[in-house]
């Protein structure tokens, strides 16, 4: 028989200090961690506002008071017309009204109209936020030097008026509207696909299906591996199965649309919900995991049936996790580029979706369009888009925090 013995003062001293040493190091490597990651996100968000707000230098094609006595800035909405129906073909304009009544339009609308097609403006250089604060004097001296015909201007290029104007060829004039309402449509179309579709498949394998069998060990394996498989093999999947074999639904063709094929919103939203599935499964799963067996035992115990109790009790108190796993796993499908660009999403629509079966685009694809742009001014509304696309995925997690809190339960 082995005698026990205490450690020796020095030994015991020895080994706490180790220990103490090896937490140090830990904790040092998480800190760390956190500050490279608050370091990578402030460069992010410094890189992204540098870029969409700093002065601008421009000038008009055709001087402004060469058409008009008066301010550009005073003009009210009927004489902001008739400029453009003097300064513009009959064609032209005829166009322009086709596609919204000139009386309908705002007079915002009609400002930015004759900007654009009579006096054009032309942007020269743009500099960044950085710039214009911290070298104002050099800014100003370069445009002085290099253009001095030019107007220096500060610029914002996130505005109201980005918000709600279309695309346009000129960045000057381009907006997101298009683009947001379309990543909208798919974010509705997607959660309304893969939400009870993904909670419905949870149920069964955590409350029915035997966890023992053969099938049910092959089912949970597929799922936890789908969620890993890159995007673009889901953008492959919607490009054979929505846009393809099911191009008579997807196109609206089966309802009477005959201006339209499969590469449609519907398709694009079906292929993210489809997307997004796995990750909806597997958090519902962990929210109705996490339900504490005694009350579905109290309920069996009063005579409830398995679905009564699933419904009447697994369900609500899993509610708040099942909401903020399905709203994150939204967040991820609103920045998804790849299954957008093969399943048809358009890089340069005007329009905007009206029905599941229309073209669209969506923010991801528009950035990607305009950073790929070699003109700078591009980089920078682009940059004012990356704005909007963080706002809204922002407003998703807020959401999903907001809903946990509010429908949280305490044991």
């Amino acid at each position: 028989m082995t005698k026990f013995s205490y450690p020796s003062k020095d030994d015991l001293q020895r080994f706490v200090d180790a220990r103490y040493r090896t937490g140090w190091v830990w904790q040092v490597i998480f800190l760390s961690a956190l500050l490279i990651a608050i370091f990578s996100l402030s460069a992010l968000v410094f890189d992204v506002v540098d870029g969409a707000f700093g002065y601008v230098a421009y000038e008009f094609k055709k001087d402004p008071y060469s058409i008009t006595d008066k301010d550009l800035d005073d003009l009210n909405k009927e004489e902001l017309i008739s400029l453009l129906q003097e300064n513009l073909s009959r064609g032209a304009y005829n166009k322009l009204n086709e596609e919204m009544v000139m009386e309908r339009r705002s007079e915002g609308e009609l400002y930015n109209l004759v900007i654009e097609r009579i006096v054009q403006v032309k942007t020269l250089k743009t500099f960044t936020l950085f710039d214009s604060i911290f070298k104002k004097e050099e800014v100003e001296a370069k445009v002085a030097a290099d253009y001095p015909e030019a107007r220096l201007e500060f610029r914002s290029w996130l505005t109201p008026a980005f918000l709600t104007s279309p695309m346009s060829s000129r960045a000057e004039f381009a907006g997101v509207r298009t683009a947001l309402l379309g990543t909208l449509w798919l974010v509705t179309i997607a959660i309304s696909f893969a939400m009870p579709v993904g909670v419905g498949a949870a149920v069964y394998l955590q409350e029915y299906a035997s966890k023992k069998s053969l099938v049910f060990k092959i089912i949970q394996t597929n799922i936890n591996n789908l969620a890993g498989v890159p995007s673009i093999v889901y953008g492959m999947l919607g490009l054979a199965i929505f846009v393809r074999a099911m191009e008579a639904f997807t196109s609206g063709a089966i309802f009477g649309v005959t201006d339209s094929n499969g590469r449609t919103v519907l398709s694009a939203g079906l292929t993210m919900g489809i997307l997004v599935l796995p990750l909806v499964i597997i958090n519902a799963q962990e929210a109705i995991k996490a339900v504490p067996d005694s009350i579905r035992q109290a309920a069996y115990g009063v005579g409830a049936t398995r679905w009564q109790t699933v419904w009447s009790h697994v369900l609500p108190n899993a509610l708040p996790g099942i909401l903020t796993g399905s709203i994150l796993a939204m967040s991820r499908a609103v920045g998804e580029t790849a299954p957008l660009i093969i399943v048809g999403a358009s890089t340069f629509i005007t329009v905007d979706p009206s029905s599941p079966f229309t073209k669209f685009t969506a923010l991801p694809i528009q950035i990607y369009q305009w950073t790929s742009r070699a003109q700078p001014e591009f980089h920078r509304i682009a940059a004012a888009a990356i704005m909007v696309l963080l706002g809204l995925l922002l407003t998703l997690n807020a959401t999903a925090i907001f809903l946990r809190n509010r429908f949280q339960r305490r044991y």
